[in-house]
């Protein structure tokens, strides 16, 4: 195994760039002069200050050098989880990992880094293509958020692809779920808690009923609910009159997501009452499901592409959301695709070499596939 290659230079320099949603600037800066540097204009649009990021949505286009065939845009976020400190990547064994014993970033930086190796050897290579859209979203980690704020009709393509699923090249993800973000503010009555515990009402006591009523975890097959966040209270001994939970609840069933985010707020209300508190809910959604089916365009496209590499497709759900929500739900077919990354999110994040430059001749096939497609 080589001890380098250019996917794997470029990486390890992204990926010891800490860019933690909101915070993309310095990795976006870096995208800019890659791109740059091959001769390629970037467009960087004005939504960075109004979506709380530093860094806004980035879009490059490379001109078709052919007549005919489908053109394709590719999608990847450049933000990452928070990482809990320095991040130090390292290969070892043929895998890159984080020393430093935090997240590693390859989520989703593996797929910026095979977008922009793709391109170099696209241009430099001069090989043919029917046109190719590049696009870095910021603070997808946080709700798909830079997405939502781009322009997708500045985009020509209409089939496009994210590779942002954390399992072995070649998994194709036919659908995602909904999600719907829940925020619950319990407010009961501070009192003293040693001397005048009975005029107090526990606006924790509340959550902790409600959050121990909810069914939460693996609900169905196609349903997850979940409470991440709890804060209240201001001193130990003084009862706590307020106290707010966050909560989602996610389904690849429209009717199934209703109903489970009916309950939970029921619970919440429910559980307010018995503590004689009162609680305010605000329920938001978070993004929409979409589903394929293995003979759709966009999903043809991507098993020609893995069949040119000698990989075998295999189809899944997934359980999370990714900016290929938010390109589905306005109308553009787009389809996450694993690339071999491993348990993102946690300090034992890693990904194999010979899956980052895997992921390069994945792209260069699938822009090759793309040219015998008629467009639509």
């Amino acid at each position: 195994m080589p001890d380098s290659s250019p996917a794997l230079d470029l990486f390890l320099e992204l990926a010891a760039i800490s860019s933690p949603p909101g915070q993309e600037r310095l990795v976006a800066d870096r995208v800019l002069a890659y791109l740059g540097g091959l001769g390629l204009d970037v467009d960087e649009d004005d939504v960075g200050s109004s979506i709380g990021a530093t860094a806004g949505n980035l879009l490059c286009r490379v001109e078709p050098t052919i007549d005919g065939g489908t053109p394709l845009f590719l999608c990847a976020h450049l933000d990452t989880v928070p990482p809990s400190g320095p991040i130090e990547p390292v290969v070892e064994d043929g895998v890159v990992r984080n020393a430093a014993g935090t997240i590693l970033g390859a989520d989703d930086k593996s797929a910026v880094v095979a977008m922009l190796e793709a391109t170099r050897r696209i241009v430099e290579e001069r090989r043919p293509h029917a046109g190719l859209e590049l696009l870095f979203t910021p603070k997808e980690e946080v709700g798909l958020v830079g997405a939502y704020a781009f322009d997708h009709t500045r985009l020509h393509a209409k089939l496009g692809y994210v590779y942002d699923q954390a399992a072995p090249i070649g998994e194709v993800v036919l659908g995602a779920p909904s999600s719907v973000a829940i925020e619950a503010v319990f407010r009961g009555r501070a009192a003293h808690a040693g001397m005048y515990p009975e005029e107090g009402r526990s606006a924790i006591a509340a959550a902790a009923r409600a959050i121990a009523d909810m069914r939460l975890g693996r609900v169905d097959e196609e349903t997850s609910a979940n409470v991440g966040v709890i804060e209240g209270g201001t001193a130990r001994n003084i009862i706590p009159d307020r106290c707010t939970v966050r909560a989602e609840a996610r389904s690849h069933a429209e009717q199934k997501l209703a109903d489970l985010v009916r309950e939970m707020t029921e619970t919440m209300a429910f559980a307010a009452t018995l503590e004689e508190c009162e609680v305010e809910t605000t329920v938001k959604r978070s993004y929409r499901a979409y589903r394929f089916k293995p003979v759709d365009r966009v999903v043809g496209l991507a098993v020609a592409a893995l069949a040119r590499i000698g990989r075998t497709p295999t189809f899944a759900l997934s359980g999370g959301g990714a900016d290929a929500n938010v390109f589905n739900e306005r109308g553009l077919a787009c389809v996450n695709l694993a690339n071999g990354m491993t348990d993102i999110h946690t300090p034992d994040e890693r990904i194999a070499v010979d899956d980052l430059d895997t992921m390069v001749e994945f792209t260069l096939a699938l822009l090759d596939a793309a040219n015998e497609l008629p467009s639509a």
